[in-house]
């Protein structure tokens, strides 16, 4: 009989769709967010694949946190300017692996995880905090902070929540590595109205912010 194994510490990743219940076109929902997810994993490859797990939740794992917070600004970034939004909780600690043919997991990173997106979740009953989407939680000491990231994250999520779906796909397409001047030609307006943005909307301080957050290990 074998036994469950437990793997060093990883970052993990459990996100859920915000008011999905009520879209007219759940199929169609479900196609953009696995297009989403597909995209993202190209972009950033996980150490278990992002994958949709039941309903409007998926998950996955990462070697580093900072791979799993980028992956979370990306994902929002994109899906955002179709009118989609998700939460995010991140956990860091060890996984065991229950069942490796079924990629069955448990364990504390996946339960400071849970922790952590109902954490986002109640965040919406708090006016000034409603825009914050995404919390970390650590289940063992030694690896990253929380209080950091966490201000990190409360100060990037409320920017986002600021941007106009025009400022968003502008974002988008920075974060993408998309030049000013193709964005301009892109949204019909000029190179220097797309800097304007850049700096007025605040999109300069959030590459910075996820360029910082990227690097976490």
């Amino acid at each position: 009989m074998s036994h469950p194994k437990t793997s060093p510490c990883c970052a993990t990743l459990i996100g859920d769709l915000v008011g999905s219940r009520t879209a007219p076109d759940r199929h169609a929902l479900h196609r953009e967010v696995t297009a989403a997810l597909q995209g993202a994993s190209d972009l950033v490859p996980p150490a278990t694949p992002l994958a949709i797990t039941a309903g409007d939740e998926f998950q996955g794992t990462y070697d580093a946190l900072g791979d799993a917070l980028h992956t979370a600004l990306w994902l929002r970034v994109h899906l955002l300017p179709s009118r989609i939004d998700m939460r995010f909780g991140l956990g860091w600690g060890p996984v065991t692996m229950l069942d490796s043919a079924r990629n069955t997991q448990d364990g504390p990173a996946w339960w400071s995880a849970r922790d952590a997106i109902e954490s986002a979740q109640a965040n919406e009953e708090r006016p000034g905090l409603r825009a914050v989407r995404t919390v970390y939680r650590r289940a063992v000491a030694g690896g990253p902070a929380p209080e950091p990231i966490n201000a990190a994250l409360v100060c990037r999520d409320h920017l986002l929540g600021l941007l106009d779906e025009r400022s968003l796909r502008i974002l988008a397409g920075l974060m993408d590595g998309t030049t000013r001047a193709e964005l301009a030609q892109r949204e019909g307006i000029s190179a220097s109205a797309v800097s304007q943005r850049a700096v007025r909307d605040g999109l300069e301080v959030i590459l910075t912010a996820c360029e910082a957050l990227r690097s976490v290990r």
